[in-house]
């Protein structure tokens, strides 16, 4: 089994130790009213945008969501938090070193012997959950669990669910599929970004990812015969039709879209096995990028 199969089915497990630590940790992550950003980059981006968008909806505080590298400089936060598996992304140590002193800042790592610990104010570490990989999948979904934990919107079916998606078979057909576009609303517009993240990065697929409602607005024309559609969550009325009449292949999401996410892990390495693909070598890729110093 490569290191991306392995890491991937143990998600279940991780997940309960992460909502475990809830209690543990509490004082270190956002308080309710607490005007927050949150920041990373690739996968922890899309992380980001799902819980901005679970906080600022449960009415714990304006929450907003930003690439480390694209941070608002002007703009001031009573919290920051940082998500970054490896500690060491550039552009995430950078914000931190900016922000020093103008906000708490709270790093989300799985290695706290890394430049973070001394980056970030406050230090929530799921080392359960790092990864030999490259692409990641069970330190992202842990970490978001967490904050879904603390946010009071996880439960034990959640963790039933990401079972389920561990061990159903995949849709029919769908590995004959040439192009794939990955639907959300709300919080699951961020796990649709990811969903065809892990597609290009494990199987250098063909993959899209849009607001469920947005998709109508061009994107499905390029949906056709030999390609799939899959919503992360309950998709808007008519769409699963809309897209039937095109030949192309409609997903219905029927797990919580973090699960779903997890099925969408499963058909990258699928696509990575059938086009004789390694996914712990994924093309131009590093576990972390580190970038050199100014001059």
């Amino acid at each position: 089994m490569t290191h991306v199969q392995t890491e991937l089915a143990t998600q279940p497990e991780c997940w309960r130790r992460a909502a475990a630590l809830v209690d543990e940790v509490r004082e270190r992550l956002p308080e309710p009213g607490e005007r927050t950003a949150v920041v990373g980059c690739g996968t922890s981006l899309f992380m980001a945008r799902a819980y901005a968008s679970l906080r600022e909806d449960a009415g714990l505080g304006e929450t907003d969501a930003f690439a480390a590298s694209e941070f608002p400089a002007r703009r001031r936060y009573d919290r920051i938090v940082a998500l970054t598996r490896s500690g060491t992304t550039t552009e995430v140590l950078r914000l931190l070193a900016e922000v020093r002193g103008t906000a708490r800042t709270t790093a989300i790592t799985a290695d706290p012997a890394t430049p973070v610990r001394s980056a970030a104010d406050d230090l929530v570490v799921l080392d359960f959950a790092d990864e030999r990989s490259v692409v990641q999948t069970r330190f992202a979904t842990t970490a978001l669990t967490l904050l879904r934990a603390h946010l009071g919107l996880h439960s034990d079916a959640v963790v039933a669910d990401a079972e389920t998606a561990l061990k159903d078979p995949l849709p029919e057909g769908i590995t004959e599929c040439t192009q794939f576009t990955f639907l959300g609303r709300g919080w699951s517009v961020g796990l649709a970004e990811e969903g065809a993240l892990k597609m290009r990065e494990a199987s250098l697929a063909w993959t899209e990812a849009y607001p469920a409602m947005e998709y109508r607005h061009g994107p499905i024309s390029i949906t056709t015969t030999g390609t799939a559609t899959w919503a992360l969550g309950p998709a808007p009325e008519g769409l699963a039709e809309q897209v039937r009449a095109t030949g192309g292949l409609w997903v219905a999401g029927r797990l919580d879209p973090l699960a779903e996410l997890v099925r969408i892990q499963r058909l990258a390495l699928a696509l990575a096995d059938r086009r004789g693909l390694d996914p712990d070598s994924p093309r131009h890729l590093t576990r972390s990028v580190i970038l050199p110093s100014a001059s």
